[in-house]
Order: C-alpha cells, then sequence, then structure tokens
C-alpha cells in the first residue's frame, strides 16, 4: 500500500505549484514561526527559533505529558510533501532505533531493548526484504558505524551503553566474519543510555556521543553519590580506542551524529533540558567545534543562567557556544543524516534530515516527525521545515515515534519509529530531478 499526502495550508504565502497529476489540491508554501505544536505541523511548514525568541524560564508550569502509544488507526498514513510517496518496508520489530546503511546497500537496524543489531536486505527489483539477526547479547546498542569509510569497510562498530565493540565485516556480510572485539569499554551507566557512533572522513578519528545521567546536573537525594563527571559530551578517540580525548562538552545529550560530507565537520542532534516550561530550553542540531563547550548545565543557548544553577561556574558564562539551528523544545531530536542521493529534488541535496522522537515534558505536544534542517551552500540558515508529519492522534495518542534515518543507495530516505517497531519508505514520484 502506498499513499501521498496533501500539504496543509497554515499560512499561505505563495503557490508552489501543481500535484494534480497525483490527485493532490494545489500546495502552498507555509510562512516562517518560532513554535507552535502537532495541530499546526504540516509537511511544508517552516520555523526559525532565535535566542530572542526564548521566553524567561518557568513561563509556564512544567507538565508531565507523556504520549500513550497506539496502534497505527485504519485508513492512518504518514504526511509528506507533494509528489512523495511514502510506504512500509518492514514491520514488527523491537525497539527500532538508529538505522545505518551499508556499503552494499544494506539496513542495519540497531534494536537497543534486545540488544540486537539486525541487517534488512531489499531484492533488486522489489519484493519483500531479507532480515536477520547480525549480532545479538549486546548491550543497549544505538550508534552503528562501518570503518574505515569507504565502499571496502573491515569492520561494523557498535556503540553499547557501556563499550564499542567491532564485528570483522565484508560488504554485503549478513553475519559477522568474526567475533566481538572490545575497543572501548567502562563508558558510564545509567541516565541517558543511547550511545552513537561515528568517524571522520579519512577514518582516523572516531567519536563517541555520551549523554548526562541527570536533566540538569541534579544528584538524586536517593544516590548523592551519582555524578555526571565525564558526561554530556563527545569522545574521540583513534579506531582502536586509543588516545581518548574530550572532543566537545556541555553537550546534555547529543543522541545522534553525522559527518557533513565535504566539509567533514562533526554535527550533533541534541536533547536539551526539561522543567523549565513548555518553550524552554530549545533542542538543537549543530555543528560541533573542537573544544567548544555548549553551557549543560550551568547555561544554555550562549550564556542564559539554569536558574537551578544561579551564580555558579560564572567564569564559564561568556565561554558558552550557541548552536546552529535551535529545534522546538521538548522536541527530543534523535537521528540525523545529510541528504546526499539523487532521488529527490536538488534543493534537498546536502539538506539535514532529523527525526524528532516527541514530548513529554510539554502542555500540548511537540515533535513526533522528521523535519528538513535547511543548509545554504552547506551553512545552516537556522530554519528547519516539517517533511514527514501524521504520527500523533490527538492530545493524548500517538502511533509512532520517529527515531532514526537514513538515505538509501536509490536516494530514499529511511525512517525508523519504535512506538510500533517499523521502517518507512519516503520516495520521490515526481519525475526528473535536476
Amino acid at each position: 500500500m502506498r499513499i501521498t499526502a496533501n500539504r496543509i495550508a497554515i499560512w499561505s504565502v505563495a503557490l508552489v505549484g501543481s500535484a494534480a497529476a497525483l490527485g493532490q489540491s494545489s500546495p502552498v508554501l507555509m510562512s516562517l514561526t518560532a513554535y507552535g505544536d502537532w495541530r499546526s505541523d504540516a509537511p511544508g511548514v517552516r520555523r526559525k527559533i532565535t535566542p530572542a525568541d526564548m521566553p524567561p524560564p518557568y513561563a509556564t508550569a512544567g507538565v508531565n505529558n507523556g504520549p500513550t502509544i497506539v496502534e497505527r488507526p485504519p485508513n492512518t498514513w504518514p504526511k509528506a510533501p507533494p509528489k512523495f510517496v511514502v510506504e512500509t518496508l518492514a514491520t514488527g520489530l523491537d525497539n527500532p532505533r538508529l538505522i545505518r546503511i551499508s556499503p552494499s546497500g544494506d539496513l542495519f537496524i540497531a534494536e537497543s531493548r534486545p540488544g540486537r543489531i539486525r541487517v534488512l536486505r531489499t531484492p533488486q527489483g522489489g519484493g519483500n526484504p531479507e532480515i536477520r539477526i547480525f549480532a545479538k547479547d549486546l548491550d543497549g546498542p544505538f550508534g552503528i558505524a562501518f570503518w574505515p569509510p569507504g565502499p571496502n569497510p573491515r569492520y561494523v562498530y557498535v556503540a553499547n551503553t557501556g563499550s564499542v565493540v567491532r564485528f570483522p565485516y565484508r560488504p554485503g556480510d549478513l553475519q559477522p566474519a568474526g567475533p566481538a572485539e572490545a575497543i572501548v569499554t567502562g563508558l558510564p551507566q545509567g541516565g541517558h543510555s543511547t550511545r552513537d557512533v561515528v568517524f571522520s572522513t579519512d577514518g582516523a578519528r572516531m567519536f563517541v556521543s555520551i549523554g548526562s545521567r541527570s536533566n540538569d546536573g541534579e544528584r538524586p537525594f536517593y544516590a548523592p553519590w551519582q555524578s555526571d563527571a565525564d558526561r554530556a559530551l563527545v569522545l574521540a578517540f583513534t579506531p582502536e580506542g586509543r588516545d581518548q580525548r574530550f572532543y566537545a562538552t556541555g553537550l546534555r545529550n547529543c543522541v545522534g551524529m553525522a559527518v557533513q560530507p565535504g566539509t567533514g565537520e562533526l554535527w550533533c542532534s541534541v536533547n536539551e533540558r526539561d522543567g523549565l516550561g513548555d518553550d524552554l530550553v530549545p533542542d538543537f542540531v549543530t555543528r560541533v567545534r573542537e573544544g567548544a563547550f555548549y553551557g549543560w548545565p550551568w547555561f544554555y543557548i550562549g550564556g542564559n543562567q539554569d536558574p537551578r544553577h544561579a551564580g555558579e561556574e560564572a567564569a564559564l558564562r561568556n565561554r558558552v557556544s550557541v548552536p546552529d539551528v535551535l529545534l522546538q523544545p521538548h522536541s527530543a531530536s534523535m537521528g540525523m543524516t545529510f541528504y546526499d542521493g539523487r532521488q529527490f529534488p536538488a534543493e534537498y541535496r546536502g539538506d539535514i534530515f532529523a527525526a524528532f522522537h516527541g514530548s513529554w515534558n510539554r502542555s500540548r505536544r511537540t515533535g513526533y516527525k522528521v523535519v528538513r534542517v535547511l543548509l545554504k551552500n552547506g551553512q545552516p540558515t537556522g530554519e528547519y521545515e516539517d517533511f514527514l508529519t501524521g504520527f500523533v492522534i490527538n492530545d493524548k495518542s500517538v502511533w509512532a515515534r520517529p527515531v532514526g534515518v537514513a538515505v538509501a543507495q536509490d536516494g530514499s530516505l529511511l525512517v525508523s519509529e519504535d512506538g510500533n517497531g517499523s521502517i518507512w519508505r519516503v520516495s520521490y514520484a515526481g519525475g526528473t530531478r535536476n
């Protein structure tokens, strides 16, 4: 089954063409806005949040508004821009999280809860995909990377919660060519458990992200010995796990990472802190500079003081880096990828796709979608645009929570969601691309 989605008019600005050939109404381009919620989300809605848009702390009360996950209702389908086609690639997976594409075109999927990596292969010419278990008995696996970069990797790296391991691998393997080898051990556990792993363009450096244990650096009264030392950062190693260094710090939870083609710059998709109100603190997607400090837990989005740490670490205020692209607070941005395919229209190339897992600490639900982060000549503009929406049913229930995004070899976009354990494929059906 496949279906395309109409673009919903929120604020009409300019007509952008007709999709009559696909049975769609004429779409409209959405105006820029800062904040909103799921009711105003639709493919084409653009947002741009700046530090000046942020309200003061506690402008609204904190809420616990976690979603109820339900099965996809009949006749409900994700909504994409005109001329894009959305279809299911796989269902019935158990907690599928980050996804990465191998050089041979296979889809590697981290199923974190059961502790395994699956590999999915789609037959040439279509048909049902072949799904195998590549590795099992792992510890909350999340990040997956192939090394060395390029068409002939020799290893698959997997980032567990407490370690990074690698498996001997040849392109096309559906099972490891040998046993796992522990490359990094002793990563801190508890709290945020996702660890991503990526390599620099030349393969000389391995980056591993580690989220905080806590929300804002507090030590729980029942376990005061727990701390966030050596957390909320990105570490750098050699591919053999040696020469550990702090690459960037003050990143509350860099869930997803990606290296930008062409520039080789490292990017992070970051979940910021909760408890300061509906529209604070923005999550973000940003370039991560070596040696940079992003403020957590004392400051946010530059030198803005977290009131729960008033007066602390004042000397650091002027050192805080401001992220490139601010996102709706509490969206829970997860996996990210650069679009380097040739199937989508030319204006998509080089942009970022990011998956939003969705809010729990907001009165009006936000997130639960995939967005396109707009870049111009490889540089962030601060804008992002809804690309895949429609996963929220009402203020209480959702049927999908996007986590991973990856670009398939044919240029389609693949999206994992762990609410109902499925993989979705988004393809362009609009004819000739430039």
